[in-house]
Protein backbone atom coordinates (compact mmCIF):
# COMPACT_ATOMS: atom_id res chain seq x y z
CA UNK A 1 0.00 0.00 0.00
CA UNK A 2 2.67 2.31 0.97
CA UNK A 3 4.63 1.95 -2.60
CA UNK A 4 1.23 2.26 -3.73
CA UNK A 5 0.92 6.04 -2.06
CA UNK A 6 4.35 6.82 -3.50
CA UNK A 7 3.62 6.08 -7.10
CA UNK A 8 0.60 8.00 -6.64
CA UNK A 9 2.33 10.87 -5.25
CA UNK A 10 5.40 10.72 -7.90
CA UNK A 11 2.84 10.54 -10.77
CA UNK A 12 1.18 13.83 -8.87
CA UNK A 13 4.47 15.72 -8.78
CA UNK A 14 5.33 14.88 -12.29
CA UNK A 15 2.13 16.51 -13.18
CA UNK A 16 2.59 19.58 -11.08
CA UNK A 17 6.01 19.60 -12.94
CA UNK A 18 4.02 19.39 -16.31
CA UNK A 19 1.39 21.76 -15.74
CA UNK A 20 4.62 24.55 -14.50
CA UNK A 21 6.39 23.63 -17.23
CA UNK A 22 3.35 24.11 -19.80
CA UNK A 23 2.13 27.95 -17.88
CA UNK A 24 5.58 29.05 -18.58
CA UNK A 25 5.69 28.64 -22.32
CA UNK A 26 5.84 25.06 -23.01
CA UNK A 27 8.99 24.22 -21.40
CA UNK A 28 10.95 26.14 -24.13
CA UNK A 29 13.82 28.02 -22.98
CA UNK A 30 13.21 31.91 -23.27
CA UNK A 31 15.59 31.86 -25.99
CA UNK A 32 14.00 29.36 -27.84
CA UNK A 33 10.66 31.20 -27.66
CA UNK A 34 8.79 33.70 -30.28
CA UNK A 35 9.99 36.93 -28.79
CA UNK A 36 7.00 38.72 -30.94
CA UNK A 37 4.52 36.49 -29.29
CA UNK A 38 5.80 36.70 -25.75
CA UNK A 39 6.57 41.05 -26.29
CA UNK A 40 3.01 40.94 -27.49
CA UNK A 41 2.25 39.13 -23.99
CA UNK A 42 4.01 41.36 -22.10
CA UNK A 43 3.83 44.94 -24.21
CA UNK A 44 7.21 44.98 -23.41
CA UNK A 45 10.44 44.42 -25.27
CA UNK A 46 13.80 43.78 -23.26
CA UNK A 47 16.98 45.48 -25.23
CA UNK A 48 20.30 45.28 -24.03
CA UNK A 49 22.03 48.96 -24.22
CA UNK A 50 25.51 50.13 -23.19
CA UNK A 51 25.89 52.44 -20.09
CA UNK A 52 28.81 53.90 -20.35
CA UNK A 53 29.07 55.40 -23.78
CA UNK A 54 28.18 59.09 -23.94
CA UNK A 55 25.39 59.89 -27.13
CA UNK A 56 24.78 56.08 -27.34
CA UNK A 57 23.66 54.98 -23.82
CA UNK A 58 25.09 56.30 -20.51
CA UNK A 59 24.07 56.15 -17.02
CA UNK A 60 22.27 59.22 -15.34
CA UNK A 61 23.68 59.28 -12.11
CA UNK A 62 21.02 61.72 -11.11
CA UNK A 63 18.00 59.42 -12.07
CA UNK A 64 19.91 56.62 -12.60
CA UNK A 65 17.94 56.20 -15.97
CA UNK A 66 20.15 55.57 -19.08
CA UNK A 67 20.09 57.66 -21.80
CA UNK A 68 21.37 58.01 -25.43
CA UNK A 69 20.55 58.09 -29.10
CA UNK A 70 20.35 53.94 -28.75
CA UNK A 71 18.17 54.30 -25.78
CA UNK A 72 15.78 56.88 -27.60
CA UNK A 73 15.50 54.37 -30.63
CA UNK A 74 15.24 51.48 -29.20
CA UNK A 75 11.90 53.52 -27.54
CA UNK A 76 10.83 54.50 -31.17
CA UNK A 77 10.90 51.02 -32.39
CA UNK A 78 9.04 49.37 -29.52
CA UNK A 79 5.98 51.54 -30.01
CA UNK A 80 6.52 51.38 -34.10
CA UNK A 81 6.61 47.53 -33.34
CA UNK A 82 3.79 46.95 -30.43
CA UNK A 83 1.73 50.14 -30.33
CA UNK A 84 1.88 53.47 -28.46
CA UNK A 85 1.38 51.64 -25.67
CA UNK A 86 4.31 49.60 -25.91
CA UNK A 87 7.12 49.55 -23.41
CA UNK A 88 11.05 49.44 -23.92
CA UNK A 89 12.78 47.60 -20.70
CA UNK A 90 16.86 48.27 -20.69
CA UNK A 91 19.65 45.55 -19.23
CA UNK A 92 22.95 47.04 -19.09
CA UNK A 93 25.39 44.87 -21.09
CA UNK A 94 29.50 45.06 -22.09
CA UNK A 95 30.76 44.22 -25.49
CA UNK A 96 32.10 40.71 -23.56
CA UNK A 97 28.79 40.53 -21.94
CA UNK A 98 25.91 41.04 -24.83
CA UNK A 99 25.91 37.71 -26.70
CA UNK A 100 25.93 35.73 -23.87
CA UNK A 101 22.65 37.62 -22.25
CA UNK A 102 21.26 37.44 -25.56
CA UNK A 103 21.65 33.61 -26.42
CA UNK A 104 20.72 32.98 -22.48
CA UNK A 105 17.11 35.02 -23.21
CA UNK A 106 17.77 37.60 -20.69
CA UNK A 107 17.51 40.01 -23.04
CA UNK A 108 15.14 40.25 -26.60
CA UNK A 109 17.43 42.45 -29.03
CA UNK A 110 20.95 44.16 -28.50
CA UNK A 111 21.02 47.86 -29.70
CA UNK A 112 24.92 48.39 -28.43
CA UNK A 113 27.10 50.20 -30.38
CA UNK A 114 27.69 46.41 -32.23
CA UNK A 115 29.22 46.30 -35.57
CA UNK A 116 28.05 44.03 -38.11
CA UNK A 117 30.73 41.16 -39.12
CA UNK A 118 31.07 37.65 -40.62
CA UNK A 119 31.53 36.23 -37.52
CA UNK A 120 29.39 37.87 -35.47
CA UNK A 121 26.35 36.87 -37.67
CA UNK A 122 27.98 33.00 -37.05
CA UNK A 123 26.35 33.39 -34.09
CA UNK A 124 23.18 36.05 -34.08
CA UNK A 125 21.31 37.90 -36.84
CA UNK A 126 21.19 41.52 -37.33
CA UNK A 127 18.90 43.87 -38.43
CA UNK A 128 19.89 46.05 -41.25
CA UNK A 129 22.46 49.25 -40.23
CA UNK A 130 20.99 52.05 -37.96
CA UNK A 131 24.06 53.34 -37.42
CA UNK A 132 27.25 53.97 -39.76
CA UNK A 133 30.29 54.38 -38.09
CA UNK A 134 33.80 54.57 -38.73
CA UNK A 135 37.00 53.62 -36.30
CA UNK A 136 38.99 56.45 -35.46
CA UNK A 137 41.85 57.81 -32.73
CA UNK A 138 41.37 59.71 -30.12
CA UNK A 139 44.57 61.45 -28.06
CA UNK A 140 45.43 64.21 -25.81
CA UNK A 141 45.67 67.33 -27.90
CA UNK A 142 49.36 68.53 -29.06
CA UNK A 143 50.51 64.85 -29.35
CA UNK A 144 51.38 65.35 -32.93
CA UNK A 145 50.14 61.89 -33.94
CA UNK A 146 47.79 62.97 -36.56
CA UNK A 147 46.40 59.42 -38.16
CA UNK A 148 46.79 55.42 -37.67
CA UNK A 149 49.69 55.69 -39.63
CA UNK A 150 51.98 57.72 -36.76
CA UNK A 151 51.37 54.66 -34.24
CA UNK A 152 52.61 52.30 -36.64
CA UNK A 153 56.08 51.92 -35.06
CA UNK A 154 57.76 50.03 -31.57
CA UNK A 155 57.40 51.67 -28.71
CA UNK A 156 53.37 53.17 -29.52
CA UNK A 157 50.58 51.71 -27.43
CA UNK A 158 47.20 52.15 -28.75
CA UNK A 159 44.73 51.64 -25.78
CA UNK A 160 41.06 49.41 -26.82
CA UNK A 161 38.09 47.62 -25.28
CA UNK A 162 38.44 43.96 -25.04
CA UNK A 163 35.64 42.26 -27.42
CA UNK A 164 35.17 45.18 -30.10
CA UNK A 165 36.23 45.18 -33.64
CA UNK A 166 38.22 48.15 -33.32
CA UNK A 167 41.06 45.82 -31.61
CA UNK A 168 41.48 43.73 -34.30
CA UNK A 169 41.53 46.50 -36.86
CA UNK A 170 44.18 48.19 -35.34
CA UNK A 171 46.64 45.06 -35.56
CA UNK A 172 45.87 45.06 -39.18
CA UNK A 173 46.32 49.25 -39.54
CA UNK A 174 49.44 49.58 -37.34
CA UNK A 175 50.98 45.96 -36.45
CA UNK A 176 53.92 47.25 -35.53
CA UNK A 177 51.84 48.71 -32.64
CA UNK A 178 51.51 47.15 -28.75
CA UNK A 179 47.45 47.06 -28.20
CA UNK A 180 46.35 47.45 -24.60
CA UNK A 181 42.92 45.76 -24.22
CA UNK A 182 40.65 47.39 -21.57
CA UNK A 183 37.23 46.08 -19.77
CA UNK A 184 34.87 49.04 -20.65
CA UNK A 185 35.11 52.46 -22.48
CA UNK A 186 35.73 54.29 -18.63
CA UNK A 187 38.69 52.25 -17.94
CA UNK A 188 40.48 52.75 -21.29
CA UNK A 189 40.06 56.42 -20.78
CA UNK A 190 41.53 56.62 -17.46
CA UNK A 191 44.59 54.66 -19.05
CA UNK A 192 45.02 57.33 -22.02
CA UNK A 193 44.98 60.13 -19.55
CA UNK A 194 47.93 58.26 -16.97
CA UNK A 195 49.92 57.70 -20.18
CA UNK A 196 49.44 53.98 -20.73
CA UNK A 197 48.92 54.49 -24.59
CA UNK A 198 49.57 57.32 -26.79
CA UNK A 199 45.54 56.72 -28.56
CA UNK A 200 42.37 55.34 -27.68
CA UNK A 201 41.00 53.44 -30.80
CA UNK A 202 37.07 52.85 -31.29
CA UNK A 203 34.26 54.29 -33.38
CA UNK A 204 34.18 57.73 -34.16
CA UNK A 205 30.44 57.96 -32.43
CA UNK A 206 31.58 56.74 -28.72
CA UNK A 207 35.12 58.89 -29.14
CA UNK A 208 33.25 61.88 -30.33
CA UNK A 209 30.89 61.45 -27.32
CA UNK A 210 34.12 60.89 -24.83
CA UNK A 211 35.78 64.34 -26.40
CA UNK A 212 32.76 65.89 -24.97
CA UNK A 213 33.31 64.77 -21.36
CA UNK A 214 37.36 65.23 -22.06
CA UNK A 215 38.07 68.80 -23.73
CA UNK A 216 42.11 68.09 -23.88
CA UNK A 217 41.36 65.80 -26.06
CA UNK A 218 40.04 65.13 -29.73
CA UNK A 219 39.52 63.04 -32.48
CA UNK A 220 41.86 62.29 -34.90
CA UNK A 221 42.79 60.68 -38.40
CA UNK A 222 39.02 60.66 -40.14
CA UNK A 223 37.90 57.50 -40.29
CA UNK A 224 40.12 54.50 -41.39
CA UNK A 225 36.96 51.74 -41.30
CA UNK A 226 33.39 50.95 -41.90
CA UNK A 227 31.37 49.74 -39.23
CA UNK A 228 27.53 50.03 -39.57
CA UNK A 229 26.27 48.97 -36.27
CA UNK A 230 23.42 46.38 -36.43
CA UNK A 231 20.41 45.30 -34.14
CA UNK A 232 21.42 41.84 -32.65
CA UNK A 233 18.19 39.08 -32.31
CA UNK A 234 18.75 35.01 -31.64
CA UNK A 235 18.70 33.31 -34.83
CA UNK A 236 15.34 31.24 -35.99
CA UNK A 237 13.74 34.85 -34.63
CA UNK A 238 12.81 35.73 -38.17
CA UNK A 239 9.76 37.20 -37.67
CA UNK A 240 11.04 39.76 -34.51
CA UNK A 241 13.96 40.79 -37.13
CA UNK A 242 11.40 41.36 -40.33
CA UNK A 243 9.35 43.73 -37.49
CA UNK A 244 12.49 45.42 -36.11
CA UNK A 245 13.70 46.00 -40.11
CA UNK A 246 10.34 47.33 -40.85
CA UNK A 247 9.81 49.49 -37.77
CA UNK A 248 13.21 51.19 -38.67
CA UNK A 249 12.39 52.03 -42.45
CA UNK A 250 9.03 53.91 -40.64
CA UNK A 251 11.18 55.55 -37.98
CA UNK A 252 13.52 57.22 -41.00
CA UNK A 253 10.39 57.56 -43.23
CA UNK A 254 8.60 59.76 -40.00
CA UNK A 255 12.02 62.16 -40.09
CA UNK A 256 12.28 60.81 -36.01
CA UNK A 257 15.20 59.42 -37.39
CA UNK A 258 16.57 62.61 -38.09
CA UNK A 259 15.39 64.07 -35.10
CA UNK A 260 17.23 61.64 -32.69
CA UNK A 261 20.67 61.97 -34.59
CA UNK A 262 20.67 65.89 -34.29
CA UNK A 263 19.26 65.57 -30.83
CA UNK A 264 22.57 63.64 -29.34
CA UNK A 265 24.68 64.37 -32.19
CA UNK A 266 24.35 67.66 -33.72
CA UNK A 267 26.59 69.42 -31.13
CA UNK A 268 29.41 67.49 -31.29
CA UNK A 269 32.60 69.33 -32.49
CA UNK A 270 34.49 67.41 -35.37
CA UNK A 271 31.26 65.37 -36.12
CA UNK A 272 29.04 65.89 -39.51
CA UNK A 273 25.78 64.09 -38.34
CA UNK A 274 24.42 65.59 -41.43
CA UNK A 275 26.62 63.09 -43.02
CA UNK A 276 24.59 60.42 -41.22
CA UNK A 277 21.02 61.60 -41.67
CA UNK A 278 18.53 59.13 -43.82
Amino acid sequence: MKQLFRRVGLIVSALAVLLVLTACGSGKALSDQNVVTRAKQTNTITWGVKADTKLFGLMDVKDGRIKGFEIDLAKALTKQILGSKGKASFVQVTSQTRISLLNNGNIDAIMATMTITPEREKQVDFSRSYFDAGQSLLVKKGSGIKSVKDLNKKGATVLGVVGSTSVQNMAKAAPKAKVLQLSDYAQAMTALKSGQGQALTTDNGILAGMAVENPGYELVGGSFTKEPYGIAINKGQGEFKGDINKALTQVEKSGEYNRLLKKWFGSVAGFNYKEMER
